[in-house]
């Protein structure tokens, strides 16, 4: 099923560090467009598994959504619209020239924690030196933003978190995890449905291969493929649908509303279907409320008065509760 995209490309900016204490990823990166060299690469590790790293997770997560604008896209309704269309036609991305030049550094910032950052960022330089500073990434960053988010949220250690330019190599760790062989990997793999699902874990995709189940994925572990994970922020049991966010979606930091159903004692599960997880990655840390997104900074501002709502998130029921503490 193709989702709707509601989305609203506005800048914001991140929140001052004594509010929520996350160096922006453009600070890892020093120089312009065409020029950009790694200055900071490193990530602080965490040793205990606890309920504050799965609340970090969200947490950051949630605030480069705001970064990039808010993208909301429902895979959760019927009907398919993008407010961007012009006629029947659909723009691929969800950023505007202007945008893609203002968010690059922040990518570059993703791509300097992975093993595979310096060359990328290179390899894009050049991009840019000949077609300009509107030039969207060439290399697909989703794993890039993954693995920021999981540095900055303290899995420091490849052995906790393997960051990468490719998702299937976490992944992977993960399944090794669950056969025994990867006892210090943070995340572990189960096929959807197996077992709860949390804000802090992951649900990833195959693409090419479609993979259907960890099983499939595990007779190729090692090889290269084409998957892609998403962070849970919420489970919203009665709109029957989770969010997560991911990186280069559609070019941008998006939500995603995926459809879910009730699965007896494990609680939601995303829907089958085309394009539907394969395997989830639960986070070796006790759950968090199924709201969490609505407890995050990043939310909590609008809750609280001190910014205005933008409109594609009352239009997706995403306005959190008047209840929560300001």
């Amino acid at each position: 099923m193709v989702g709707g995209a509601i989305a609203q490309q506005s800048a914001f900016d991140r929140l001052p560090v004594d509010e929520f204490d996350v160096v922006p990823p453009s600070a890892r990166v020093t120089g312009a467009l065409g020029a950009l060299e790694i200055q900071d690469g490193s990530c602080q590790s965490r040793q205990v598994m606890d309920v504050s790293l799965r609340r970090r997770i969200v947490d950051v997560a949630a605030q480069e959504w705001r970064f990039f604008g808010h993208t909301v896209l429902d895979y959760a309704r019927d009907q398919s619209f993008d407010w961007r269309a012009r006629g029947s036609r659909r723009r691929w991305s969800l950023l505007t020239p202007t945008d893609t030049a203002r968010v690059a550094p922040t990518i570059a910032g993703y791509w300097t924690v992975t093993p595979e950052g310096s060359w990328i960022i290179e390899n894009q330089n050049q991009q840019w030196n000949r077609s300009g500073a509107e030039t969207r990434w060439r290399t697909p960053w989703s794993a890039a933003f993954v693995s920021w988010v999981m540095c900055e949220s303290g899995l420091g250690e490849p052995a906790q978190f393997r960051r990468a330019v490719a998702h299937h190599r976490y992944i992977d760790q993960a399944i090794r995890a669950r056969d025994g062989t990867a006892s210090s990997s943070a995340f572990t793999a189960y096929d959807i449905g197996e077992t709860t699902i949390s804000p802090g874990d992951l649900l990833c995709s195959g693409r090419r291969p479609a993979y259907r189940s960890v099983a499939e994925r595990r007779r190729q572990v090692g090889e290269g493929a084409r998957t892609h994970c998403d962070v849970v922020v919420a489970l919203d049991t009665g709109r029957s649908r989770i969010l997560a966010i991911g990186g280069n979606v559609r070019a941008t930091v998006g939500l995603k509303l995926l459809p879910a159903t009730s699965d007896g004692s494990v609680g939601l599960r995303p829907t089958a279907g085309t394009r539907s997880p394969f395997a989830h990655l639960r986070l070796r840390a006790e759950p968090i409320a199924a709201d969490a997104l609505d407890r995050s900074p990043t939310m909590r501002g609008f809750t609280c008065g001190e910014w205005p709502v933008p409109p594609q998130l009352a239009t997706a029921d995403l306005v959190p509760s008047q209840t929560q503490r300001c």
